[in-house]
Order: C-alpha cells, then structure tokens, then sequence
C-alpha cells in the first residue's frame, strides 16, 4: 500500500513513501537525506533530533510524520542563506562551542526559535528556553555565550 507523503521542507515541496506512523525524524534522515537532526536518545529527552515545524522546535524522534500536514518544517540544513550561515551558526563556531558536536543541530534549531520568539533572551531565558538539551561534552557556557553573541549582532552588534 502507498503511503505518499508530502511534506514542506526548508522551503520546498517533498513527497516520499511514508507510513503515516514513522517518525518524521526517519523520513527526513531515511527518506529525504537530510541527515542533520541525530538519532540520540528515540525518547524525546536529548534534543539531538529536534526540527522546526513553523518555527516552534519539536522532537522529530517522537513526532509522527503523520502529525506535521502543510507545517513548515526547518531543519538545519534549512539555516543557511545566500551562502551564508545562520548568526547562530556562526556565533557558536566563533566561541568554539563544540567539541563532538552529535548536539550541535538540536541546539543550534532550539537557539534559533528562541531567538525567533525573543531576540534579545537574558541568561536565565536561554537556560530555561534550552533545557532538555543534552550536551554529553558539557559546552553549555560556551553555548549560551553564542546565543547571547547571535542576538548582539542581530541588534547591530559586533560579531
């Protein structure tokens, strides 16, 4: 039986052959090639797995395919502009903020709608927005001071 699929990725129409009960972390890694969003802990728990749909960050490990319709769905690979990265992207390369990196795309999504919903977070917002994100190799200072540098060159700051 055929399960056709259509999804709205990084600003484009897919479709694939999609049970409506697998992961939309296994159709976007599987199916689309998108290898971005991490298989970490399949529970939800870690944050290596997470994607935007419509700008909200979700656990693509435990959210259905089924479930996403004609949402918009962000993943890392989406970031990039013109060539260029994400400011968030960037700021964490200029601080050095990972050293394995298996978390880098789960923290970098959830630092970008954090910043989307609250350009200018303060420290104890960023924890808070960013909590449920695991980094086995405990960059978290570092990750926050890239948070806070990416919301100060997108209030004309110096990066």
């Amino acid at each position: 039986m055929s399960n056709v699929t259509s999804l709205h990725v990084n600003g484009t129409g897919r479709t694939c052959d999609a049970a409506p009960e697998r992961s939309l972390l296994s159709v976007l890694r599987d199916d689309l090639a998108l290898t971005g969003a991490k298989y970490g802990c399949g529970e939800g728990q870690c944050g290596a797995c997470t994607v935007l749909v419509d700008g909200v960050p979700i656990r693509s490990c435990q959210t259905p395919v089924g479930a996403i319709g004609p949402q918009k769905i962000t993943t890392i690979e989406g970031l990039e502009r013109d060539g260029r990265l994400h400011p968030l992207q960037q700021a964490l390369l200029e601080v050095g903020a990972f050293q394995c990196a298996y978390c880098a795309s789960g923290m970098i999504m959830s630092g970008v709608a954090l910043l989307g919903k609250n350009p200018n977070p303060t420290e104890p917002e960023i924890i808070r927005f960013m909590d449920g994100n695991i980094c086995r190799c405990a960059g978290y200072g570092r990750i926050i001071d890239a948070i806070k540098l990416a919301a100060s060159a997108a209030k004309g700051g110096t990066q």
